[in-house]
């Protein structure tokens, strides 16, 4: 059996974590005009990779995978609170604690693991996702890779239901993008805590305008 194969499973849009919902702060730079087609997609993806929250995301996932893996429930639970600390707005923490509260819901009844992971309390869902793939045996590069995959897939998504990009569009925006989640993965697979840290001004910015805009489709 391919170990990775649950990870699959998990970032598929018919597993309901309600990530559908959320554009991490996109719809606001579709209406600002930061994003107004392909080309303007790609480099808002890009510096999210590079400098914003999906590289930290990275990091908490392979941070939370080697916590579980060892069975340090102390750290495991260390790493979540400076993740759900590090939620910067009131809609990022939004995004991660729900989407970490449904993961770890289905999780528990549909794929359990053999003790509970977290304390009570919310949840950030690149540690919940690190934590679940590392008790059912999932490889580390591979989970890295499948959670960027899930975050960056979502937000082409909502590009698509904005009217900024089409379908072939949004696929060309993936597979360019695909090169750089692996390099990102493969840097995420030997971080600490230390190179935790992001400096996505432009996208901070669109989650905290994103939270008065008049007219909204998503969440975030």
């Amino acid at each position: 059996m391919n170990a990775a194969l649950p990870l699959y499973i998990w970032i598929s849009p018919g597993f309901p974590v309600g990530a559908f919902a959320y554009s991490h702060g996109l719809e606001w730079a579709v209406e600002a005009g930061d994003i107004h087609n392909a080309a303007s997609l790609a480099l808002w993806l890009r510096d999210i990779a590079d400098h914003g929250a999906a590289r930290n995301d990275a990091i908490f996932a392979a941070l939370a995978w080697r916590a579980m893996r060892e069975r340090k429930t102390r750290e495991l639970n260390d790493l979540n609170a400076l993740a759900v600390a590090l939620a910067n707005s009131r809609e990022r923490h939004l995004e991660t604690t729900t989407q970490g509260k449904a993961f770890l819901a289905i999780i528990r009844d549909a794929w359990p693991v053999p003790a509970d992971m977290f304390d009570a309390g919310d949840v950030a869902y690149p540690v919940a996702f690190g934590a679940a793939a590392a008790a059912h045996g999932c490889p580390l590069a591979e989970t890295v890779e499948a959670l960027l995959l899930g975050f960056f897939s979502n937000l082409v998504s909502a590009a698509l239901r904005l009217g900024v990009i089409g379908q072939t569009e949004g696929q060309r925006t993936i597979a360019k993008l695909l090169p750089r989640l692996r390099a990102l993965a493969a840097a995420a697979r030997n971080s600490t805590h230390d190179d935790l840290g992001s400096c996505a001004l432009r996208s901070e910015l669109a989650a905290l305008y994103h939270e008065t805009q008049y007219s909204r489709l998503f969440r975030s």
